[in-house]
C-alpha cells in the first residue's frame, strides 16, 4: 500500500466513500480530515480532490473543502443521452469484430452472475459497466472510448441504491446482457443494435424509477 503514490490513495479511499455512500451526496470533506484518515499531508489530498471533481464527483470551495454532489435528476438525464449516443453508435461499429468480443464479453457476464449470487451491488456494476465499455472500446475510437469511461463512476453510483432495494433487477440485466452475446454469435447487426437500444431503454426506467 505504501509503494502507492498518496494522492492515488486519497482518491481511491474518497471515491470508494462516496460509491459506497459513507460520504453522502451534501457532505463537506475537509482536506484535514481526509489527510487523517488515509495518513498523508494535505497536498496529495489536494490533488485527488481535483480529480474527483472532473470526475463530478465533488465539488471543491476553496478554504472550506469539497462538497459531495447529490445525484440530481439531471445528471441522470444527461448520463442517460451520452450512454444512447455513445453505445448505439458503438454497436453497428464493432460487427466486424464482433467474433473476438464475445469471449471477452462472456467473462464480464460471468462476474455479474458471482456477484448477483454474493449479492454485490456495487461489484456487479462494476462488471456490467465493464461490459459496455469493452463494446464501446471495440468500435476502435479512442476518444469516445475514454469519454465513455469517464461515466463509468457516476454510473455506478446512480445504479447501486435501484439494484440494492430490487436485487431481481440484476437477474433481468444478466439475462439482457446474455441476450447481447447471443446477437453477436448470430447474423444480424440490427438485432444486436436492438438489443443495446432496449437495454439502455431499461436502465433508464429503472434509474428514473428511483429517484
Amino acid at each position: 500500500m505504501e509503494k502507492i503514490p498518496a494522492a492515488e490513495r486519497v482518491y481511491a479511499y474518497v471515491k470508494a466513500a462516496i460509491l459506497d455512500r459513507a460520504y453522502p451526496g451534501g457532505e463537506l470533506l475537509t482536506e484535514g480530515e481526509l489527510a487523517t484518515a488515509v495518513g498523508v499531508s494535505r497536498t496529495p489530498v489536494r490533488e485527488a480532490l481535483l480529480r474527483l471533481e472532473e470526475s463530478g464527483l465533488v465539488k471543491l470551495y476553496p478554504k472550506k473543502g469539497a462538497l459531495v454532489l447529490p445525484v440530481l435528476p439531471q445528471e441522470i438525464e444527461d448520463v442517460l443521452e451520452a450512454r444512447e449516443l455513445l453505445e448505439t453508435h458503438a454497436a453497428a461499429k464493432v460487427w466486424p469484430r464482433r467474433k473476438q468480443l464475445i469471449e471477452r464479453l462472456s467473462q464480464r457476464v460471468d462476474e455479474m452472475r458471482a456477484h448477483r449470487k454474493a449479492g454485490d451491488a456495487k461489484s456487479f456494476l462494476e462488471a456490467d459497466r465493464a461490459f459496455h465499455e469493452a463494446i464501446v472500446g471495440a468500435a476502435g475510437n479512442e476518444i469516445l472510448a475514454k469519454l465513455y469511461n469517464s461515466l463509468r463512476d457516476r454510473q455506478v453510483r446512480m445504479g447501486v441504491p435501484g439494484i440494492e432495494v430490487q436485487p431481481a433487477r440484476m437477474d433481468k440485466s444478466i439475462t439482457a446482457h446474455q441476450e447481447m452475446i447471443d446477437a453477436l454469435g448470430g447474423n444480424s447487426v440490427k438485432r444486436f443494435r436492438e438489443l443495446v437500444v432496449a437495454h439502455i431503454a431499461e436502465a433508464a426506467n429503472d434509474l428514473r424509477g428511483t429517484r
